[in-house]
């Protein structure tokens, strides 16, 4: 298969306690609207949305998750496969702020270490804030995670959450690449990896000097969509 016709797809899931925005995050990414009624979630829903990162092509595949505990054992069975995450908190309550620890470790149990940003939405509602600057600067550095404080509303800063995430995801993925395509001199092949070793038939080395490459594809990779439709798809 032609590399023009393959892209990097990667499994987004967006997690954190019911009503924060997880939904009209993706739908504002996905779709560029804003809804400002609230309709809870019934387990998952998905989008997705097509971008170049670095002159590479990439399908999000966005999962929007419950954030209702009565929902946990379907959501979590989503998380499965899952290559980046968004935690998201509100502004406006506190106890979502409190809940983001459980949901990270909800999400390393099932899926371990994947690039993950921290997210406080409604930072347009300042006069019904009860989450101080401090606070949230300081949990995202004792969790390690790329901070932003975004609002859906107005548009602000949420393709810079994905686009991020995006990039991380590529980085690694291209770190990933680099030590699987190294060539290994040695005398036994091994998966994963592009070996060299010499051949040899009957135990005797080949006069010649020839060598065997064992070559494996790269699965991160899909077949390019073919959708004329645009990049963005509600199933």
């Amino acid at each position: 298969m032609l590399e023009e016709d393959m892209e990097v797809a990667i499994k987004v899931v967006v997690v954190g306690n019911g009503a924060v925005g997880k939904s009209s995050m993706i739908q504002r990414y996905c779709k560029g609207i804003f809804t400002k009624d609230y309709k809870k979630t019934i387990g998952v829903d998905f989008l997705e949305r097509q971008i170049v990162v670095n002159d590479e092509e990439v399908r999000l595949m966005l999962w929007d998750t419950a954030g209702q505990e009565e929902f946990d054992a379907i959501t979590k069975a989503y998380y499965r496969g899952a290559q980046a995450c968004v935690l998201v908190f509100s502004t406006t309550d506190r106890e979502s702020f409190q809940a983001i620890d459980s949901w990270r470790e909800k999400v390393e149990a099932e899926v371990g270490d994947i690039p993950t940003v921290l997210v406080q939405n409604k930072i347009d509602l300042l006069e019904e804030t009860v989450i101080k600057n401090e606070e949230a600067e300081a949990l995202a550095k004792r969790l390690k995670l790329r901070f932003y404080r975004a609002s859906v509303k107005e548009d602000l800063n949420v393709n810079e959450v994905f686009k991020y995430l995006a990039e991380k995801y590529l980085q690694r993925l291209k770190q990933q690449t680099a030590e699987e395509t190294e060539v290994v001199h040695t005398t036994s092949n091994k998966i994963g990896v592009f070996n060299t070793v010499s051949s040899n038939v009957n135990n005797q080395s080949s006069s010649n000097g020839r060598e065997v490459i064992t070559l494996r594809p790269n699965k991160q990779r899909t077949k390019r969509s073919k959708n004329p439709f645009g990049g963005c798809s509600l199933l």
